[in-house]
């Protein structure tokens, strides 16, 4: 894609880039790349997890293949601005697990000449849009889909798949739990386990119990 070289110099701006994609596409290995860099640049860098998130280190956002980089856990969005103050880059990881707060304060940020860069999954594993990624998305400068590679068919994934029964929209887990698909495999799936729920009544039984009653 060709951009345009748009900058003015004289003037300090900021903007908001959004990695998105299923569970195992290397949002976050995508995230701490680019937050690296920043450091490298020796610029100010700030790194923000939802508290919810345990499952690696508390301080640390962690990818799945162990890559990794300190961050400070929040309870909410809300906490973000005054711990980001004075920050060139401010980096924030599963930002799905926010409320909206997170659109606002993302653009806040962006407004007064922070890059601020956005992971978190866009579908949730009924293959709905996730809380407030959607809104995070349409008013980015800059997103980027990454994709996972299915594990039942070999082609590019874009779902996650929950392979336990919990129907909680919030559930932490690993490969224990979901596993990336495609549109064809997901589709198979989701439509397995409605069947599952379909639950068939013999005609002849319950014509049994009318005619007891």
């Amino acid at each position: 894609m060709f951009l345009e070289n748009t900058v003015n110099p004289k003037e300090q701006f900021g903007w908001i880039e959004v990695i998105c994609g299923s569970m195992f596409s290397g949002k976050t290995e995508e995230l701490i790349r680019r937050l690296k860099r920043a450091q490298f640049a020796k610029q100010k860098v700030e790194i923000f997890k939802p508290a919810i998130d345990v499952r690696y280190e508390e301080d640390r956002v962690v990818s799945h293949d162990a890559n990794e980089i300190r961050s400070t856990p929040v309870p909410a969005a809300s906490n973000i601005p005054l711990l980001a103050d004075g920050c060139d880059v401010v980096g924030i990881d599963e930002a799905q697990f926010f409320d909206n707060e997170i659109v606002s304060v993302c653009n806040a940020l962006a407004n007064k000449g922070i890059r601020v860069i956005v992971a978190g999954l866009d579908m949730d594993f009924k293959g709905n849009p996730f809380g407030p990624m959607p809104n995070l998305m349409a008013t980015a400068e800059y997103v980027t889909k990454v994709h996972a590679v299915c594990t039942r068919t070999g082609n590019l994934a874009q779902y996650s798949f929950r392979k336990s029964n919990d129907d909680k929209l919030v559930l932490l887990g690993e490969v224990n739990e979901y596993e990336p698909l495609s549109r064809s495999a997901f589709y198979k799936a989701m439509t397995k386990e409605k069947i599952k729920e379909i639950k068939v009544v013999d005609p002849l039984s319950v014509a049994a119990k009318k005619t007891k009653n």
